[in-house]
């Protein structure tokens, strides 16, 4: 599966930006679709996930800030992130998740940059 994410880029502290990332093609049920991010000389880390039904989760470092959404229709997901800080500066990985015959398998996207800095 080919995740094609976009919608990175540079902003300054307290601005906003959205991620879109959308999975080509039919996919599994029931799955996850999500995003999770690296900063330089870090761990990947999650930042919010979301099922193909049921609740999302999201970080706390992130929570009230970022919301995510989906759009199953599509295979989409989205990143709404608002009030920016320098510490969300990272790659953001697309993530798809589905579990064949009772295991997970992972699906990443190539990663955008976001960079927030003034």
């Amino acid at each position: 599966v080919q995740l094609q994410a976009s919608g990175g880029g540079l902003v300054q502290p307290g601005g906003s930006l959205r991620l879109a990332c959308i999975a080509p093609g039919n996919i599994l049920r029931p799955n996850t679709m999500g995003w999770y991010r690296q900063a330089p000389g870090q761990q990947r880390e999650l930042v919010a996930v979301a099922p193909s039904s049921g609740s999302t989760d999201i970080a706390d470092s992130v929570k009230g800030r970022f919301t995510i959404s989906r759009d199953n229709a599509k295979n989409a997901v989205y990143l709404q992130m608002n009030n920016l800080k320098p510490e969300d500066t990272a790659v953001y990985y697309c993530n798809l998740r589905v579990w064949i015959f009772g295991h997970a398998a992972d699906y990443w996207g190539k990663g955008t940059l976001v960079t927030v800095s003034s």
